[in-house]
């Protein structure tokens, strides 16, 4: 790792830290979705801990912009994986578009979770921004979190999304992330990976280059 990347990193860490403090009030609770087809395609964008679905407006913004239907939702930080992810199902309801489901850090796992237990036959592709797959260290009294407990190392949820490769995904890795140790251990097996250098854990919501690597992941399905 260069100097250079080093200094890149921790300047767009910055940045998105104060970018997603003033979005944190946008697309509180469960916003209506868009009147969709059976042939249209919705992207489902699921956030971090401690966030809202309007961290991820950058994003769906940038989405939008090439005529594609975006939506987010936000949840609490407490609730178990399993939770929120029938949260999210049944916010999503009978919605017949097809799906692509992007989630970032926890909501990366909270979107594998809902796409292979509520999305089969209906997600198309899950992608996850530095996502904790390979899990988290958890103290003795953090177990007591449902959470937590879904999230530390070796936890039965994790492996299930690690060893069941039914449905395309794409883990985007952040060379730099701080949050996350040995940040490319956190790529799902059997998924593709793309390993970003200058970027960190939070910077990957605004990259340029994710937004557009996810645009051209959902354009190769609009075809």
């Amino acid at each position: 790792m260069t100097i250079r990347h080093k200094v890149l990193g921790v300047g767009r860490e910055f940045f998105a830290y104060v970018r997603q403090a003033s979005l944190l009030h946008r697309d509180l609770g469960r916003p209506a979705l868009p009147v969709l087809g059976r042939d249209d395609h919705l992207v489902v964008m699921l956030h971090g801990f401690f966030a809202t679905g309007g961290v991820m407006l950058p994003l769906r913004e940038r989405l939008e912009q090439r005529g594609v239907a975006t939506a987010a939702m936000s949840y609490a930080p407490g609730p178990s994986v399993r939770d929120v992810a029938a949260g999210v199902a049944d916010w999503l309801g009978d919605v017949p578009a097809k799906l692509h489901v992007v989630g970032h850090s926890l909501g990366g796992v909270v979107a594998r979770y809902f796409a292979l237990h509520h999305g089969r036959g209906r997600v198309l592709q899950t992608i996850s921004l530095a996502a904790p797959f390979a899990g988290v260290k958890v103290g003795t009294f953090g177990m007591a979190i449902p959470l937590a407990r879904d999230l530390a190392e070796g936890s039965a949820l994790l492996r299930e999304l690690r060893f069941d490769d039914s449905i395309p995904h794409l883990s985007v890795i952040a060379k730099e992330d701080h949050v996350l140790s040995a940040p490319l251990s956190h790529a799902l097996p059997g998924g593709e990976v793309l390993l970003l250098e200058g970027s960190g854990h939070n910077a990957l919501l605004y990259d340029a280059r994710v937004q557009d690597c996810i645009a051209e992941r959902i354009a190769r399905h609009l075809v």
